[in-house]
């Protein structure tokens, strides 16, 4: 897809972070956006801010973990805008526990929303979008999570990062081999400019509140490490993820990488190279 104007973008989890600095994108593209997120209150802020800039907005409450909302969603926009042509499966939260600690409704929420929410929207709509048969893309948000793993805690949401990585990749070839219209892409961004860590415990403190375990077993050689990360591969801003993602679409990736520095590129190789010796 190379022109954007007066297409239809569908992003959830715009209320904040990447989806709503993919949402701005769209509006200076100008395209009809469909903004939605479980966060009202947010979501109305971006509405307000597309809609000063002239953009054609719907905005839709929606609870991605539930399949009869991401339902509404597709319903309410093909009813307003007749089409749907790019689907941005965005919406995400993380919360920081050790393994064996997480409370099985920590599981139950983090993979209804990270995973199950994205398997809801290719469910739904990618028949609109093979009987539409025209020029589509689905972006699914996964995360350098879904590529390496290298950190302590938030296992809920590696888990789900990697199965977005393996399900993008199935629906590309399956897409490919009938031929479709349709292209995808995975999102995996380095660190970002989003409150997702601050806002997953705050939802969940009804469970638990208590992380001091991770800090337990986080050594100094890790803690430097971190910091000697965040200096070498810094945190990007949503507007700038945005452009690497449109302009991912228009060259049609299949992998969306926003941060390229050599500490990043080095942990996957260190990973895949650890695979490939396994085989040996």
């Amino acid at each position: 897809m190379k022109s954007f104007k007066d297409k239809v973008a569908v992003i959830t989890g715009a209320a904040n972070g990447i989806g709503q600095g993919i949402a701005y994108r769209c509006g200076k593209e100008g395209m009809k956006v469909v903004i939605s997120d479980i966060n009202e209150k947010s979501l109305g802020r971006t509405e307000r801010k597309l809609k000063r800039e002239g953009t054609q907005v719907l905005s839709l409450k929606t609870d991605v973990s539930k399949f009869s909302d991401v339902e509404k969603l597709a319903e309410k926009t093909l009813e307003t805008f007749g089409k749907v042509h790019l689907l941005f499966n965005n919406a995400g939260i993380a919360i920081p526990r050790l393994s064996w600690e997480y409370e099985l409704k920590d599981w139950e929420k983090v993979i209804g929303i990270n995973l199950w929410g994205v398997i809801y929207g290719i469910k739904i709509f990618v028949p609109i979008m093979l009987k539409q048969d025209i020029k589509c893309h689905i972006v699914n948000t996964s995360s350098m999570e879904g590529i390496i793993s290298q950190g302590i805690g938030g296992a809920t949401y590696g888990v789900c990062k990697h199965a977005l990585v393996h399900l993008s990749e199935r629906l590309t070839l399956e897409l490919e081999e009938l031929g479709s219209k349709i292209d995808v892409s995975v999102l995996c961004p380095g660190f970002v400019g989003t409150n997702i860590f601050a806002s997953a415990i705050k939802s969940l403190s009804e469970y638990r509140d208590d992380v001091s375990g991770i800090a337990d077993l986080v050594s100094k050689e890790r803690v430097e490490f971190f910091q000697q990360f965040i200096e070498e591969s810094p945190m990007m801003t949503s507007e700038k993820v945005a452009d690497i993602v449109f302009q991912a679409i228009r060259n049609k990736d299949l992998y969306i990488f926003t941060h390229k520095e050599p500490i990043l590129k080095n942990m996957v190789k260190e990973r895949f190279d650890a695979i490939l010796k396994a085989f040996e």
